[in-house]
Order: structure tokens, then C-alpha cells, then sequence
């Protein structure tokens, strides 16, 4: 198995292959935010968009998507605990362990990982979690559903390769992405080894059609093993962001205050921070 080490310029160096003194004790933890952004135009409809959501996204949903997760990434699910809630929301948690490793894996590989249709490696005594979170305003008509999800693996596996099958499982406006590697595990000869596969961006893992559909930006600290990864839709198109309406249905004026809105409400959910009026909102999104 390769191992990496960071050198004292901060850049990641493979090493030759090393055996292991005993279990690989890294622990690599993939935090993954999406949102979901939607107009509603009034109560009635906001209700409606929560009600959507909890249908598309309920329990048992959620415990479908992971699934698959844990098929990628090869584990074994030990315990499922599952829950909807009342008046939205749903949280799912899956223990999962080690399966076999696949001989031949390339686990360590910088690429987009696979659709669930393959298992690729192994890992121990790890957790996949997911929360999610339909929220709504009555002022301006804005609602947003946030979906957080946790993997967190031992072993040789990164979750990274579940990574480009999540982008895909959720209809995403902005996603944000920490990747950490913590603890160390030792060669037979009692070095320790703080991470055990390249790595420079998250990016890597995403697939070229992904990365087309999104501003991204990345804030890392190679030497710390903490990658950060945000994502922003390019191209977002006014109809796909009226719940229950068509972009018919509204003048000009409207739907140009609306666009004004929606940039408002994505801008300050990408950047972290509300924006004082008047402040540039664009980031570059034209509604088409």
C-alpha cells in the first residue's frame, strides 16, 4: 500500500510501498452540506415545498442513498437507525464495518469515485450519518432544504470515493466539502505515517461534468490534511426555482425581483455571511 508524507515545503510525497505494523489506524472524515434553493410565492406554497421535500427525502430515502455509500466505499452495515420528524426533517445513522479488501484496488487513487455499482475496499469500525433540514421564511418567499452527511472510515478506503455518487443523488445549488485525515498509523519499522494516499483538492474526485456545472473554491491546509471544498451552480434556470409556478406566470418586474432575490439568498449561504443591501450578489449567476 503507498504511503504519502507531507514535506517540509507542505507538498505530499509518495513513498514505496511499506508494510503496516498491524491495522491501519487512519481515520479519514468527509463532511458534505448541500442546499437546495426555492421560491414559494406564499404560504400555501411554502407548506407545500416542505411537504416535497420530506416526501422526497425521508427516512427511508436517506437510508437508500447510504446504502449505496456503504456499497461504494465496500462495508458491511451492522445497525441502521433511522427517524422522521415532526414538523420536517429526518436523520438516518448507519454502523458500518470492514468488508474484505478487493485485490487489486487502486483505494489511494486521486479520481472520481464510482456509481454504486462496484466495491473498491475496506474499512472498520466507521459510521455514515445523514440530517436534513427543510427551512422556509414567511418574508420574500425564499425556502431552502439543507442536507448534511457524514463519512466517516478507518482503513485503507477513503470516503472521497462516495463523493461524485452523493453529487448525484441530490439536486444541489451549493455544496460544501471538508475532508480531514486525523490520527496516524505505523510501518513495521515504528515510523508513523499521518496519511496514506495523495491528495491536493477535492476536486480530484469530482467528475469533469460536475466540475463544469459549478463555480468552485477551495481553502486547504495541506499541512493539517484538512481539504475545503465550495461549489456553486453556474447556470441556474428561474423555472426550476418556482415551486408549483412557471416563470409565465409572473411579470417581468416579478420575476426580475425574484432573480435579485434568489442571487441574494445563494450568495450569502456560499459566502457564509448576510449581505448588507446593495452589495454585489451576481457571482456570476445569470438566470437563464
Amino acid at each position: 500500500m503507498p504511503l504519502d508524507h507531507v514535506s517540509e515545503d507542505g507538498l505530499l510525497v509518495q513513498s514505496d510501498s511499506l508494510r503496516l505494523h498491524g491495522f491501519n489506524n487512519l481515520t479519514k472524515s468527509l463532511s458534505f452540506n448541500i442546499y437546495d434553493i426555492c421560491y414559494a410565492r406564499d404560504a400555501q406554497q411554502r407548506q407545500r415545498y416542505i411537504e416535497y421535500i420530506d416526501e422526497v427525502y425521508n427516512a427511508e430515502r436517506l437510508t437508500q442513498i447510504l446504502t449505496q455509500v456503504a456499497n461504494i466505499i465496500g462495508a458491511n452495515i451492522l445497525n441502521i437507525a433511522r427517524q422522521d420528524y415532526e414538523p420536517q426533517g429526518a436523520s438516518v445513522t448507519l454502523l458500518i464495518s470492514e468488508e474484505e479488501e478487493i485485490e487489486g484496488a487502486e483505494v489511494g487513487s486521486a479520481a472520481p469515485g464510482p456509481l454504486p455499482d462496484t466495491v473498491l475496499a475496506h474499512l472498520d469500525k466507521s459510521h455514515i450519518t445523514v440530517h436534513t433540514y427543510p427551512e422556509t421564511h414567511p418574508d420574500h418567499g425564499i425556502s431552502t432544504f439543507r442536507a448534511d452527511i457524514d463519512v466517516s472510515t478507518c482503513g485503507v478506503i477513503s470516503p472521497l470515493k462516495a463523493l461524485n455518487f452523493l453529487i448525484h443523488s441530490f439536486d444541489s445549488d451549493i455544496v460544501t466539502m471538508d475532508y480531514r485525515v486525523r490520527g496516524f498509523t505505523r510501518d513495521v519499522e515504528g515510523h508513523k505515517h499521518f496519511i496514506d494516499h495523495e491528495i491536493n483538492s477535492i476536486q480530484n474526485y469530482l467528475s469533469d461534468d460536475t466540475k463544469a456545472q459549478y463555480h468552485l473554491i477551495d481553502v486547504n491546509v495541506y499541512q493539517e490534511h484538512m481539504f475545503h471544498t465550495k461549489m456553486l451552480l453556474k447556470e441556474p434556470k428561474l423555472s426550476n426555482y418556482l415551486f408549483g409556478e412557471s416563470a409565465a406566470d409572473f411579470s417581468e418586474e416579478d420575476r426580475q425581483q425574484i432573480r435579485m432575490q434568489l442571487r441574494r439568498e445563494m450568495a450569502e449561504i456560499f459566502y457564509g455571511r448576510n449581505l448588507q443591501p446593495g452589495q454585489e450578489v451576481s457571482l456570476g449567476l445569470e438566470f437563464r
